[in-house]
C-alpha cells in the first residue's frame, strides 16, 4: 500500500562549501552539503561532537536563490525528501548514496554571517561575546493576521479560565 508511506526530512545544519549550481535540461540545480551535528559519549564517557554530512538538492527559482545568497559556514534548515541512487563510477564499480531532495530551504541568520552561521556569536578585539540564539528569516512577515482581541471592561486576566 504505496499511499502509507512517508519519505519526509527536516534538518537544520551549516553548509560545508559554496553552493554549486548545474544545469539538468532545461531546469537549474542548486547542490549543497550540509553538516549537522550530534553528540554521543565515546569509550571514556565524554561527550563528543558527531557530525554528519548530508548532500541536497534543490531545484529552480529557490535553487538559484540559494546560490545567489548563500556560502559556505551559513546556517539552513531543510525540509525535504530522502532520495536513494544508484550509479556506476569510471572503474565500474557500482555506488549507491542517500541524497535529500529539498522542498524547502530556509536561511537561518544574516546574510554577513557566513562562517559563524548561528547567528548568535561575533568579536571584537579578539574578545569573544555570545548572545542568546535568535533566528531571523530573510522574508518579511506579514501581521495583518494578527489583530488583538479587545478585552471587555469587566474581564481580568484571572478570569480567564484556562
Amino acid at each position: 500500500m504505496a499511499g502509507s508511506n512517508i519519505n519526509r526530512v527536516i534538518i537544520t545544519g551549516n553548509l560545508t562549501r559554496d553552493p554549486e549550481t548545474r544545469q539538468a535540461g532545461s531546469t537549474s540545480v542548486c547542490g549543497l552539503r550540509v553538516a549537522v551535528n550530534g553528540r554521543r559519549k565515546n569509550a571514556e564517557g565524554q561527550w563528543v561532537d558527531d557530525p554528519n554530512y548530508f548532500d541536497i538538492s534543490v531545484f529552480g527559482a529557490q535553487g538559484d536563490n540559494c546560490a545567489r545568497f548563500l556560502s559556505k559556514g551559513r546556517g539552513v534548515a531543510v525540509d525535504g525528501r530522502l532520495n536513494w541512487r544508484e550509479w556506476q563510477d569510471k572503474e565500474g564499480n557500482k555506488r549507491q548514496s542517500v541524497d535529500i531532495i529539498a522542498d524547502t530551504v530556509q536561511f537561518l541568520g544574516g546574510r554577513d554571517e557566513g562562517a559563524s552561521g548561528n547567528g548568535n556569536s561575533y568579536s571584537a578585539r579578539g574578545e569573544s561575546y555570545s548572545s542568546p540564539r535568535t533566528v531571523e528569516s530573510d522574508i518579511p512577515v506579514d501581521t495583518a493576521d494578527f489583530v488583538s482581541t479587545p478585552v471587555s471592561a469587566g474581564a481580568a486576566e484571572d478570569d480567564i479560565p484556562f
